[in-house]
């Protein structure tokens, strides 16, 4: 429940709808039981300065920083951490006396994620490809855990020229070796841990790679790409097929927040069962799918409060089937029930859902109580994302809807019987719709969205 004693955070970005960072952080706060919101904040171009100081004025504890304003809100920091001054860019803002400190949890998050798979690095021979901001987070990675020396490769090799020439002053035990891309052939025969840190071959373009020469994917024994969109790379694709190990930049994505979120939160960590549960909703978001997440279950069960908190908590968006019946028909559920009958608001439904299964993604569906008992319905729902049935029991509904006189099915003689005799025949089509199932009565709405998250998990 936000309040007036809720800790805000953000993400500047822009564009900042496809940020996985609302998701990711609200579910910290959630299962570290921390007091705070996370939110996006799109800033337009031009107005970072603006944007800094307005976030102070709100008082927001803390931000995210990513793509285009990495190192154009350095200039606006009240301190700067050594590491992030090094790399040249922040990703994470702390709030301080007067302003923000800046961070960079990227290259720490980078080692996380690798150490985690037992990737090494102290002694390696790697290669770095491209030479950009996240290719000098990574160089700082490979320099500070000991790495022998790291072939930097970019297609323009002045740029390569000026990161190894930093890094190499910096790390002076690593050889930073620049090279332009078209040279790639001139790296010795050898076993190599590479990095690709550019956005070739990211979501839409997947099929696209620096290098096609197979020759060039023999050399590595272990490829990471900083990429996460698609999930398989064109990269890790041919890494693999060269009988190397290939790794996405999902991992590096949740330590880089992690990290962030234990800045913000000194006393809390972020343990090891949570960062699973994260990493699991994560990739079933970023594997083929939609991303739906959909709940159904008799009325007063909580379908909407609970849809409502899941989509906030994940920074999903959220749509309600029988709003969007009533908006579109210009009626009331009652209404459509009185003028057209039963039959026909269920032909409405099963329209709706065929077009939601076909057209939505990644949010949060709260479905009407009737909508699983068509079978074509329930294969739909199924299509459409993953379906969460929220069970209730009749006793809870008439407490809960005893003074709601807008339910045409429980209007006449006896609603107590009715709603148990409904439930009783439509219990069968709920499960048979459902993926999960999760009780919800005695359960309050941040309860529900737990016990949903935890099923998820188990998924």
């Amino acid at each position: 429940m936000i309040d007036g004693r809720t800790s805000i955070y953000g993400i500047m970005a822009n564009p900042v709808e496809h940020s996985y960072s609302p998701m990711m952080q609200n579910y910290f706060a959630e299962r570290t039981g921390t007091h705070s919101s996370y939110i996006p904040l799109k800033v337009e171009r031009g107005m970072v300065k603006e944007g800094m100081e307005g976030a102070y004025a709100l008082h927001i504890n803390g931000l995210n920083v990513t793509v285009p304003y990495k190192q154009e809100v350095i200039p606006y920091l009240k301190e700067i951490d050594p590491g992030a001054e090094a790399i040249g860019a922040v990703n994470t803002l702390v709030r301080i006396e007067g302003g923000y400190k800046g961070y960079n949890t990227d290259a720490p998050g980078l080692y996380r994620a690798m150490a985690e798979k037992g990737i090494t690095v102290e002694g390696e021979s790697c290669i770095l490809l491209g030479a950009g901001g996240a290719a000098k987070a990574a160089a700082c990675t490979l320099g500070e855990h000991g790495a022998k020396k790291v072939y930097v490769l970019n297609r323009n090799r002045d740029r390569a020229v000026e990161l190894a020439i930093e890094a190499g002053e910096r790390f002076q035990g690593t050889d930073f070796l620049p090279m332009a891309l078209t040279d790639h052939r001139q790296i010795p025969e050898g076993n190599y841990l590479c990095i690709q840190s550019t956005s070739v071959g990211m979501a839409p373009d997947t099929e696209s790679v620096l290098i096609e020469d197979p020759e060039f994917y023999r050399k590595i024994h272990t490829g990471f790409d900083l990429i996460y969109t698609p999930w398989e790379t064109s990269f890790m694709k041919r890494v693999s097929l060269a009988g190397g190990k290939a790794y996405n930049g999902l991992d590096m994505l949740i330590y880089q927040g992690v990290i962030a979120f234990e800045l913000w939160n000194p006393s809390v960590t972020v343990g090891a069962d949570i960062i699973d549960g994260i990493r699991k909703k994560m990739k079933k978001k970023l594997l083929p799918g939609t991303g739906n997440m959909i709940f159904t279950g008799f009325m007063g069960a909580g379908k909407t409060s609970v849809g409502k908190a899941y989509a906030h908590m994940h920074g999903m968006n959220f749509l309600d089937t029988d709003s969007l019946i009533e908006s579109r028909a210009g009626k009331t559920i009652r209404e459509i029930f009185r003028d057209a009958g039963e039959e026909q608001f269920r032909r409405m439904e099963t329209e709706l859902v065929r077009e939601l299964a076909g057209q939505v993604r990644n949010t949060v569906i709260s479905v009407g109580g009737g909508l699983p008992l068509r079978a074509e319905n329930r294969a739909a729902l199924r299509e459409a994302g993953t379906v969460v049935y929220l069970r209730i029991r009749p006793e809870t509904v008439c407490s809960r809807l005893k003074d709601d006189h807008t339910r045409p099915l429980l209007q006449g003689e006896n609603p107590e019987e009715k709603v148990k005799t409904l439930l009783a025949e439509r219990e069968t089509y709920y499960q048979e719709a459902a993926h999960i199932l999760v009780e919800t009565d005695d359960r309050t709405v941040e309860e529900i969205v737990r016990a949903v998250e935890e099923r998820e998990v188990e998924q």
